[in-house]
């Protein structure tokens, strides 16, 4: 073989796999889904929509997600998140970093700071859910679901507290879990940035230092 064949390179094949194919075209429907629910509205919002803005057949979003439900609950799983990779939230590297903190304050900093991140990704899909669950019982059960895993996640937090012997006096795990999750509910973010006109970064700030006080018994300065 001469020179010139061996050192010529390899043609790589840069298509896509099947599996990668299937990922991008699920992409591509929970992102049009998405876009649909916050423009439309969950009730206007059909799967022919949804199939069109996506550029796929209809057959295609009942084969990926089988109804509009489960359409939405995956596109709020990849708001909260922020991607589409199969790891939960919990399970994620920035909860390394909090868990390593030792200082109790600025665990709950980190933490807001992470909060802040995921509901300026979700909440406006959780508006449209809070608006509509009234009158749709597949969205009162996704609210239901998601608040659900916001408790989970405060577990979590006040777990860490206590790890610590940082809660204040008389203050439980549960309750300190339960206090987390009221101050800094998604209702709460949705309130103060639309009807008050905070920044999300105030209303980061604020329940940093309402968290502060409610779990560790600290007075602002």
């Amino acid at each position: 073989m001469s020179d010139s064949v061996k050192d010529r390179p390899s043609r790589v094949n840069d298509k896509p796999s099947r599996a990668e194919k299937t990922r991008l075209t699920r992409r591509r429907i929970v992102a049009a889904a998405a876009d649909l629910f916050l423009g439309e509205g969950y009730g206007a919002t059909t799967l022919d929509q949804v199939a069109a803005r996506a550029g796929v057949a209809v057959q295609t979003v009942y084969f990926h997600f089988g109804n509009k439900a489960t359409l939405l609950k995956e596109a709020l799983d990849v708001a909260a998140v922020g991607d589409d990779e199969p790891v939960a939230l919990l399970d994620r590297p920035w909860l390394e970093e909090v868990t390593a903190e030792p200082d109790p304050a600025r665990i709950i900093e980190l933490w807001m700071n992470v909060g802040l991140e995921i509901l300026g990704r979700v909440a406006p899909l959780l508006a449209v859910v809070r608006a509509t669950m009234g009158t749709d019982p597949d969205l009162a059960a996704q609210w239901e679901a998601n608040e659900a895993e916001r408790r989970t996640a405060f577990r979590a937090l006040a777990g860490m507290l206590a790890d610590r012997a940082a809660l204040r006096p008389g203050l439980t795990v549960d309750d300190a879990a339960d206090l987390g999750f009221l101050i800094s509910s998604a209702e709460n973010y949705i309130l103060s940035t639309g009807a008050l006109g905070w920044s999300p970064e105030r209303w980061r700030n604020t329940t940093a230092t309402l968290l502060a006080q409610a779990l560790l018994g600290e007075t602002p300065s």
